[in-house]
């Protein structure tokens, strides 16, 4: 294409947000906002529409000199494994904008330039090609993020938000350690590609290993490093807890797929038992965690820490079905978990109570909202003819494959998923009519219908024919693991 696309895609969200500046009225401003977002989204479609399924080299390449002199570039491509994250990017920020349509009533401009730089930030993460640009995009998510939730969100949202920040910048700070460190042992260049191409000795690779490992696993995040996560869901508004659990999210779990495997290949053989075992750790202790929850949105919030379990396990179970399932299911969460988050959200805006003890009878009160919520938990739960059954699918058989014992596992949290999934459901919109939602509570309206409609869509197509998602990563993976098996022998 003659057309810097991705340019185009990363920088329509903040020209969206330059022209927002000037608008002065509230309504102006959200349709502004929406207006943006789906232009972006289009500019998404087209990419897709574009994408050659064929080869696993960088398209849509765009490179110019930014420092000559420290070999800083600012260079821009998509593979099969970053395509559909830029194009679920996209697709969420459009979401988001409907979602805070009325549960934003203040600084509402203020509220969607933050929105629309976030959406411009996460969208140049995973379309950087310089290891530096890749780090200016990374680390300057933390500002609106923050905002979000330090503003907009609930009563303890300033102690959420100085949480997430602390967590997320300590986790920074070792990523740019690495970096620096990659940069002198690596040729003194930040081209990805080219890095990616070394051949580091494996006392480096491991130092950087774990450099890289507990900055990504922070924004997955793994256990340990999990606890600022329920807090900033909760405390988040609703377009904030999608961004969180659709986007940001994503961003640990592809930094070990754009710079652990492919850069540091024997380290991460030589650590994939390490790796397998803390994901089954967080599938099963996020899944009990879970169990336990009463608040609707926290119940969401540590389910969210089991699941990003499956995809860190199809990852570093470093096999075909496993890669492919793990890269699926970052994209599966986006969606199921995304959608989750806004029906806990709109179910919030009309009743003020997040606890599960409040609700039941809400099939009879919103029958169409709690048909889109069983859909949803269905796909959470990984149910034959959704989403997340195909992901889910392909991670447990690369974990059996990888480790007998990892696999068991995955299969106990699996079960805890249903567990957890199908009690909230009986309780809220199955059970006798509660004390507090007595009164009327109106169904989805055409707004939050066109919000919902997108992502019910893609629950039952990538759940019923799988195949345009596995072709757009195929090739893609199976290059990925040839790098890591040629050069992952071991130290």
């Amino acid at each position: 294409m003659g057309l810097p696309l991705l340019s185009l895609i990363v920088f329509t969200p903040v020209a969206g947000a330059a022209v927002l500046m000037f608008l002065r009225s509230d309504d102006a401003v959200r349709r502004t906002a929406l207006a943006v977002t789906i232009l972006d989204l289009a500019l998404c479609v087209a990419m897709l529409a574009s994408f050659d399924t064929t080869t696993h080299e960088m398209q849509f390449t765009e490179r110019r000199l930014w420092v000559p002199a420290l070999g800083i570039t600012y260079a821009l491509g998509i593979d099969g494994i970053s395509a559909l994250f830029v194009f679920l990017t996209a697709l969420l920020g459009s979401i988001c904008v409907l979602a805070s349509w009325v549960a934003i009533d203040r600084k509402v401009k203020a509220f969607m330039v933050s929105l629309l730089s976030m959406q411009a930030l996460m969208l140049g993460v995973f379309c950087a090609l310089d290891l530096f640009l890749f780090y200016v995009f990374w680390e300057a998510m933390l500002i609106p993020m923050y905002l979000i939730i330090g503003v907009w969100g609930g009563e303890g949202r300033v102690n959420a938000a100085f949480k997430f920040f602390l967590y997320t910048l300590a986790g920074s700070l070792l990523f740019l350690i690495g970096v620096i460190v990659l940069y002198f042992n690596g040729g003194e260049t930040f081209d990805i590609l080219a890095l990616t191409a070394q051949d580091l000795p494996f006392p480096v690779q491991s130092w950087l290993f774990f450099a890289f490992l507990i900055a990504f696993a922070v924004k997955v995040p793994m256990v340990p490093v999990h606890t600022w996560l329920p807090d900033a869901h909760v405390q988040a508004p609703t377009a904030g807890s999608i961004i969180l659990a659709g986007v940001l999210l994503k961003m640990g779990a592809y930094g070990f797929l754009r710079f652990s495997l492919p850069m540091l290949p024997e380290a991460s053989v030589y650590y994939s038992t390490l790796m397998l075992s803390l994901s089954a750790l967080a599938i099963v202790y996020g899944g009990l965690l879970a169990l336990a929850q009463d608040d609707l949105k926290k119940l969401v919030a540590y389910s969210s820490i089991s699941h990003m379990g499956f995809v860190t396990m199809g990852i570093f179970a470093l096999n075909l079905r496993g890669l492919q399932g793990g890269i699926l299911q970052m994209f599966n969460h986006g969606v199921t978990t995304g959608a989750l988050f806004l029906f806990v959200g709109l179910i919030y805006e009309r009743t003020h109570t997040r606890s599960i003890a409040d609700y039941g009878g809400l099939m009879k009160a919103a029958p169409v909202y709690t048909a889109f919520l069983a859909l949803f938990t269905l796909s959470s739960m990984a149910l034959p003819g959704t989403n997340s059954f195909v992901g889910e699918l392909l991670v447990l058989s690369g974990g059996f494959a990888a480790n007998l014992a990892i696999g068991a596992a995955a299969v106990l949290g699996a079960l805890l998923g249903a567990a957890y999934l199908l009690g909230m459901y009986r309780k809220v919109a199955l059970g006798p009519a509660s004390v507090g939602v007595r009164f009327k509570i109106r169904d989805v309206n055409a707004r939050e219908l066109a919000a919902t409609l997108p992502l019910a869509v893609f629950v039952l197509w990538l759940g019923l024919y799988p195949k345009p998602f596995l072709g757009i990563i195929d090739v893609s993976v199976k290059h990925l693991l040839a790098q890591v098996h040629d050069k992952g022998s071991g130290p």
